[in-house]
């Protein structure tokens, strides 16, 4: 049976749409001079933020830029120096973002009535995350643990966040915990990790979309847009995805019965 579930943060429980990373990564490229786009920010999302700086530098369009702008292909000290300007604006700003997303509570409500333990991962780092859930405690958010990637070797989409999880919270073994996330990299971890692994759609980095333009948006288009997400989800890895969070523990008597029948993630 289910044990544990382990949530990811940003875009999943909490800053709906997962805006506070992506503003600050347009902030710092902007500041050297090299514009880059929406999607260009968030598709690393999800990983170490230093890793995230290093997989935008690597986008082909992206080194092109900086090439044309700096006469060299970007740099190892580059990255140092564009994360040297991201911690700061990200601590600053970081606190504004931890409101809980539309079904959150009472998804980890009915959770822990059910006796399931709730761990998180992230790709912020301890210090950041040190805002972020001093915040969300007082907006009524308290997972039973909380991993950053200082705490492991290497952060997503490596299993060592879930595997510290698994280890803290006393489950084993990994295929009776669920990993939900709103990011490819989320999905990366939790199939890595063996454990059953749900993508969700609304309020995530990967749809991008804030509470009120998916409320404003033609229901066709968003759809469609949502039908993109879950695919890329599933070309991932993900065994499910929801539309919503508040939609999650609706899975878990289906995984169990997976369980029982001797299905494994």
């Amino acid at each position: 049976m289910i044990q544990a579930v382990v949530f990811d943060w940003a875009g999943t429980m909490v800053d709906y749409g997962c805006f506070a990373p992506l503003n600050v990564f347009m902030e710092v490229f902007q500041k050297r001079e090299i514009a880059i786009t929406i999607e260009e920010a968030r598709a690393p999302m999800g990983l170490l933020k230093r890793d995230h700086i290093r997989a935008i530098l690597q986008m082909e369009r992206v080194a092109a830029l900086w090439e044309v702008r700096y006469g060299q292909l970007p740099q190892e000290s580059d990255i140092d120096a564009l994360y040297a300007d991201f911690e700061p604006m990200m601590l600053a700003v970081v606190h504004q973002y931890a409101e809980p997303i539309p079904g959150a509570l009472a998804l980890v409500d009915r959770l822990r009535q059910s006796g399931i333990r709730i761990g998180s991962t992230t790709g912020y780092t301890a210090e950041m995350m040190a805002i972020v859930t001093a915040e969300a405690r007082q907006r009524g958010y308290v997972p039973d643990h909380v991993v950053t990637p200082n705490d492991v070797p290497a952060g997503r989409p490596y299993p060592w966040m879930m595997y510290e999880n698994a280890a803290a919270l006393n489950v084993y073994p990994m295929h009776t915990m669920i990993k939900v996330g709103d990011t490819v990299s989320d999905m990366g971890e939790g199939v890595n990790a063996g454990a059953w692994t749900v993508g969700v759609v609304k309020g995530g980095s990967e749809l991008g979309m804030s509470e009120d333009e998916v409320a404003a948006c033609d229901p066709d288009l968003l759809q469609q847009r949502m039908a993109i997400v879950a695919a890329k989800f599933r070309e991932q890895g993900a065994h499910y995805v929801i539309d919503s969070i508040g939609e999650l523990d609706q899975l878990i008597p289906l995984i169990n019965e997976r369980l029982q029948r001797g299905e494994r993630p």
